[in-house]
């Protein structure tokens, strides 16, 4: 059971505690959680179950979940898992280019350092291979699509 509000991202000692429930909800994570990733925010006490665990998501048929670190931390504030973005890549004296469109972001982990914020989406393979290679050489961003 959540013993304060959780943000997602790595779960730490002291984030966690034992609850008898009785049932137990289905999938109740009962040990082995410290260290694995939150896919999404709890509220406090909430019991945690396999489905809130990032290895657990389930991707839409023929996707992956690809990491990706957009420059302006800040952008992160301004989508939710479920929003759909496009990521923009730009390279030095070069205009920014769509690298990847109508992609569904799983979960925004908590940044705990000032290089940008990790989020993680929900891609075809070709897309997470063009992702990839964009950031390794240049600087993302993200356009947002309105909810229909």
């Amino acid at each position: 059971m959540a013993t304060h509000d959780l943000s997602p991202g790595i779960l730490k000692p002291g984030d966690l505690r034992p609850a008898a429930l009785n049932p137990p909800p289905s999938g109740a994570v009962r040990s082995g959680a410290v260290g694995r990733m939150l896919a999404g925010a709890m509220r406090r006490g909430e019991p945690l179950t396999d489905v809130r665990l990032l290895h657990s998501l389930p991707l839409p048929p023929g996707t992956v979940a690809a990491p990706v670190r957009i420059a302006d931390a800040d952008t992160a504030q301004l989508i939710t898992p479920g929003s759909t973005i496009g990521i923009l890549a730009a390279w030095e004296g070069q205009p920014a280019q769509l690298v990847a469109d109508d992609v569904t972001v799983v979960t925004i982990p908590k940044a705990e350092d000032d290089h940008g914020a990790l989020i993680v989406l929900a891609t075809t393979p070709s897309q997470a291979s063009q992702l990839a290679a964009a950031q390794a050489g240049g600087r993302l961003s993200i356009t947002i699509k309105p909810h229909p």
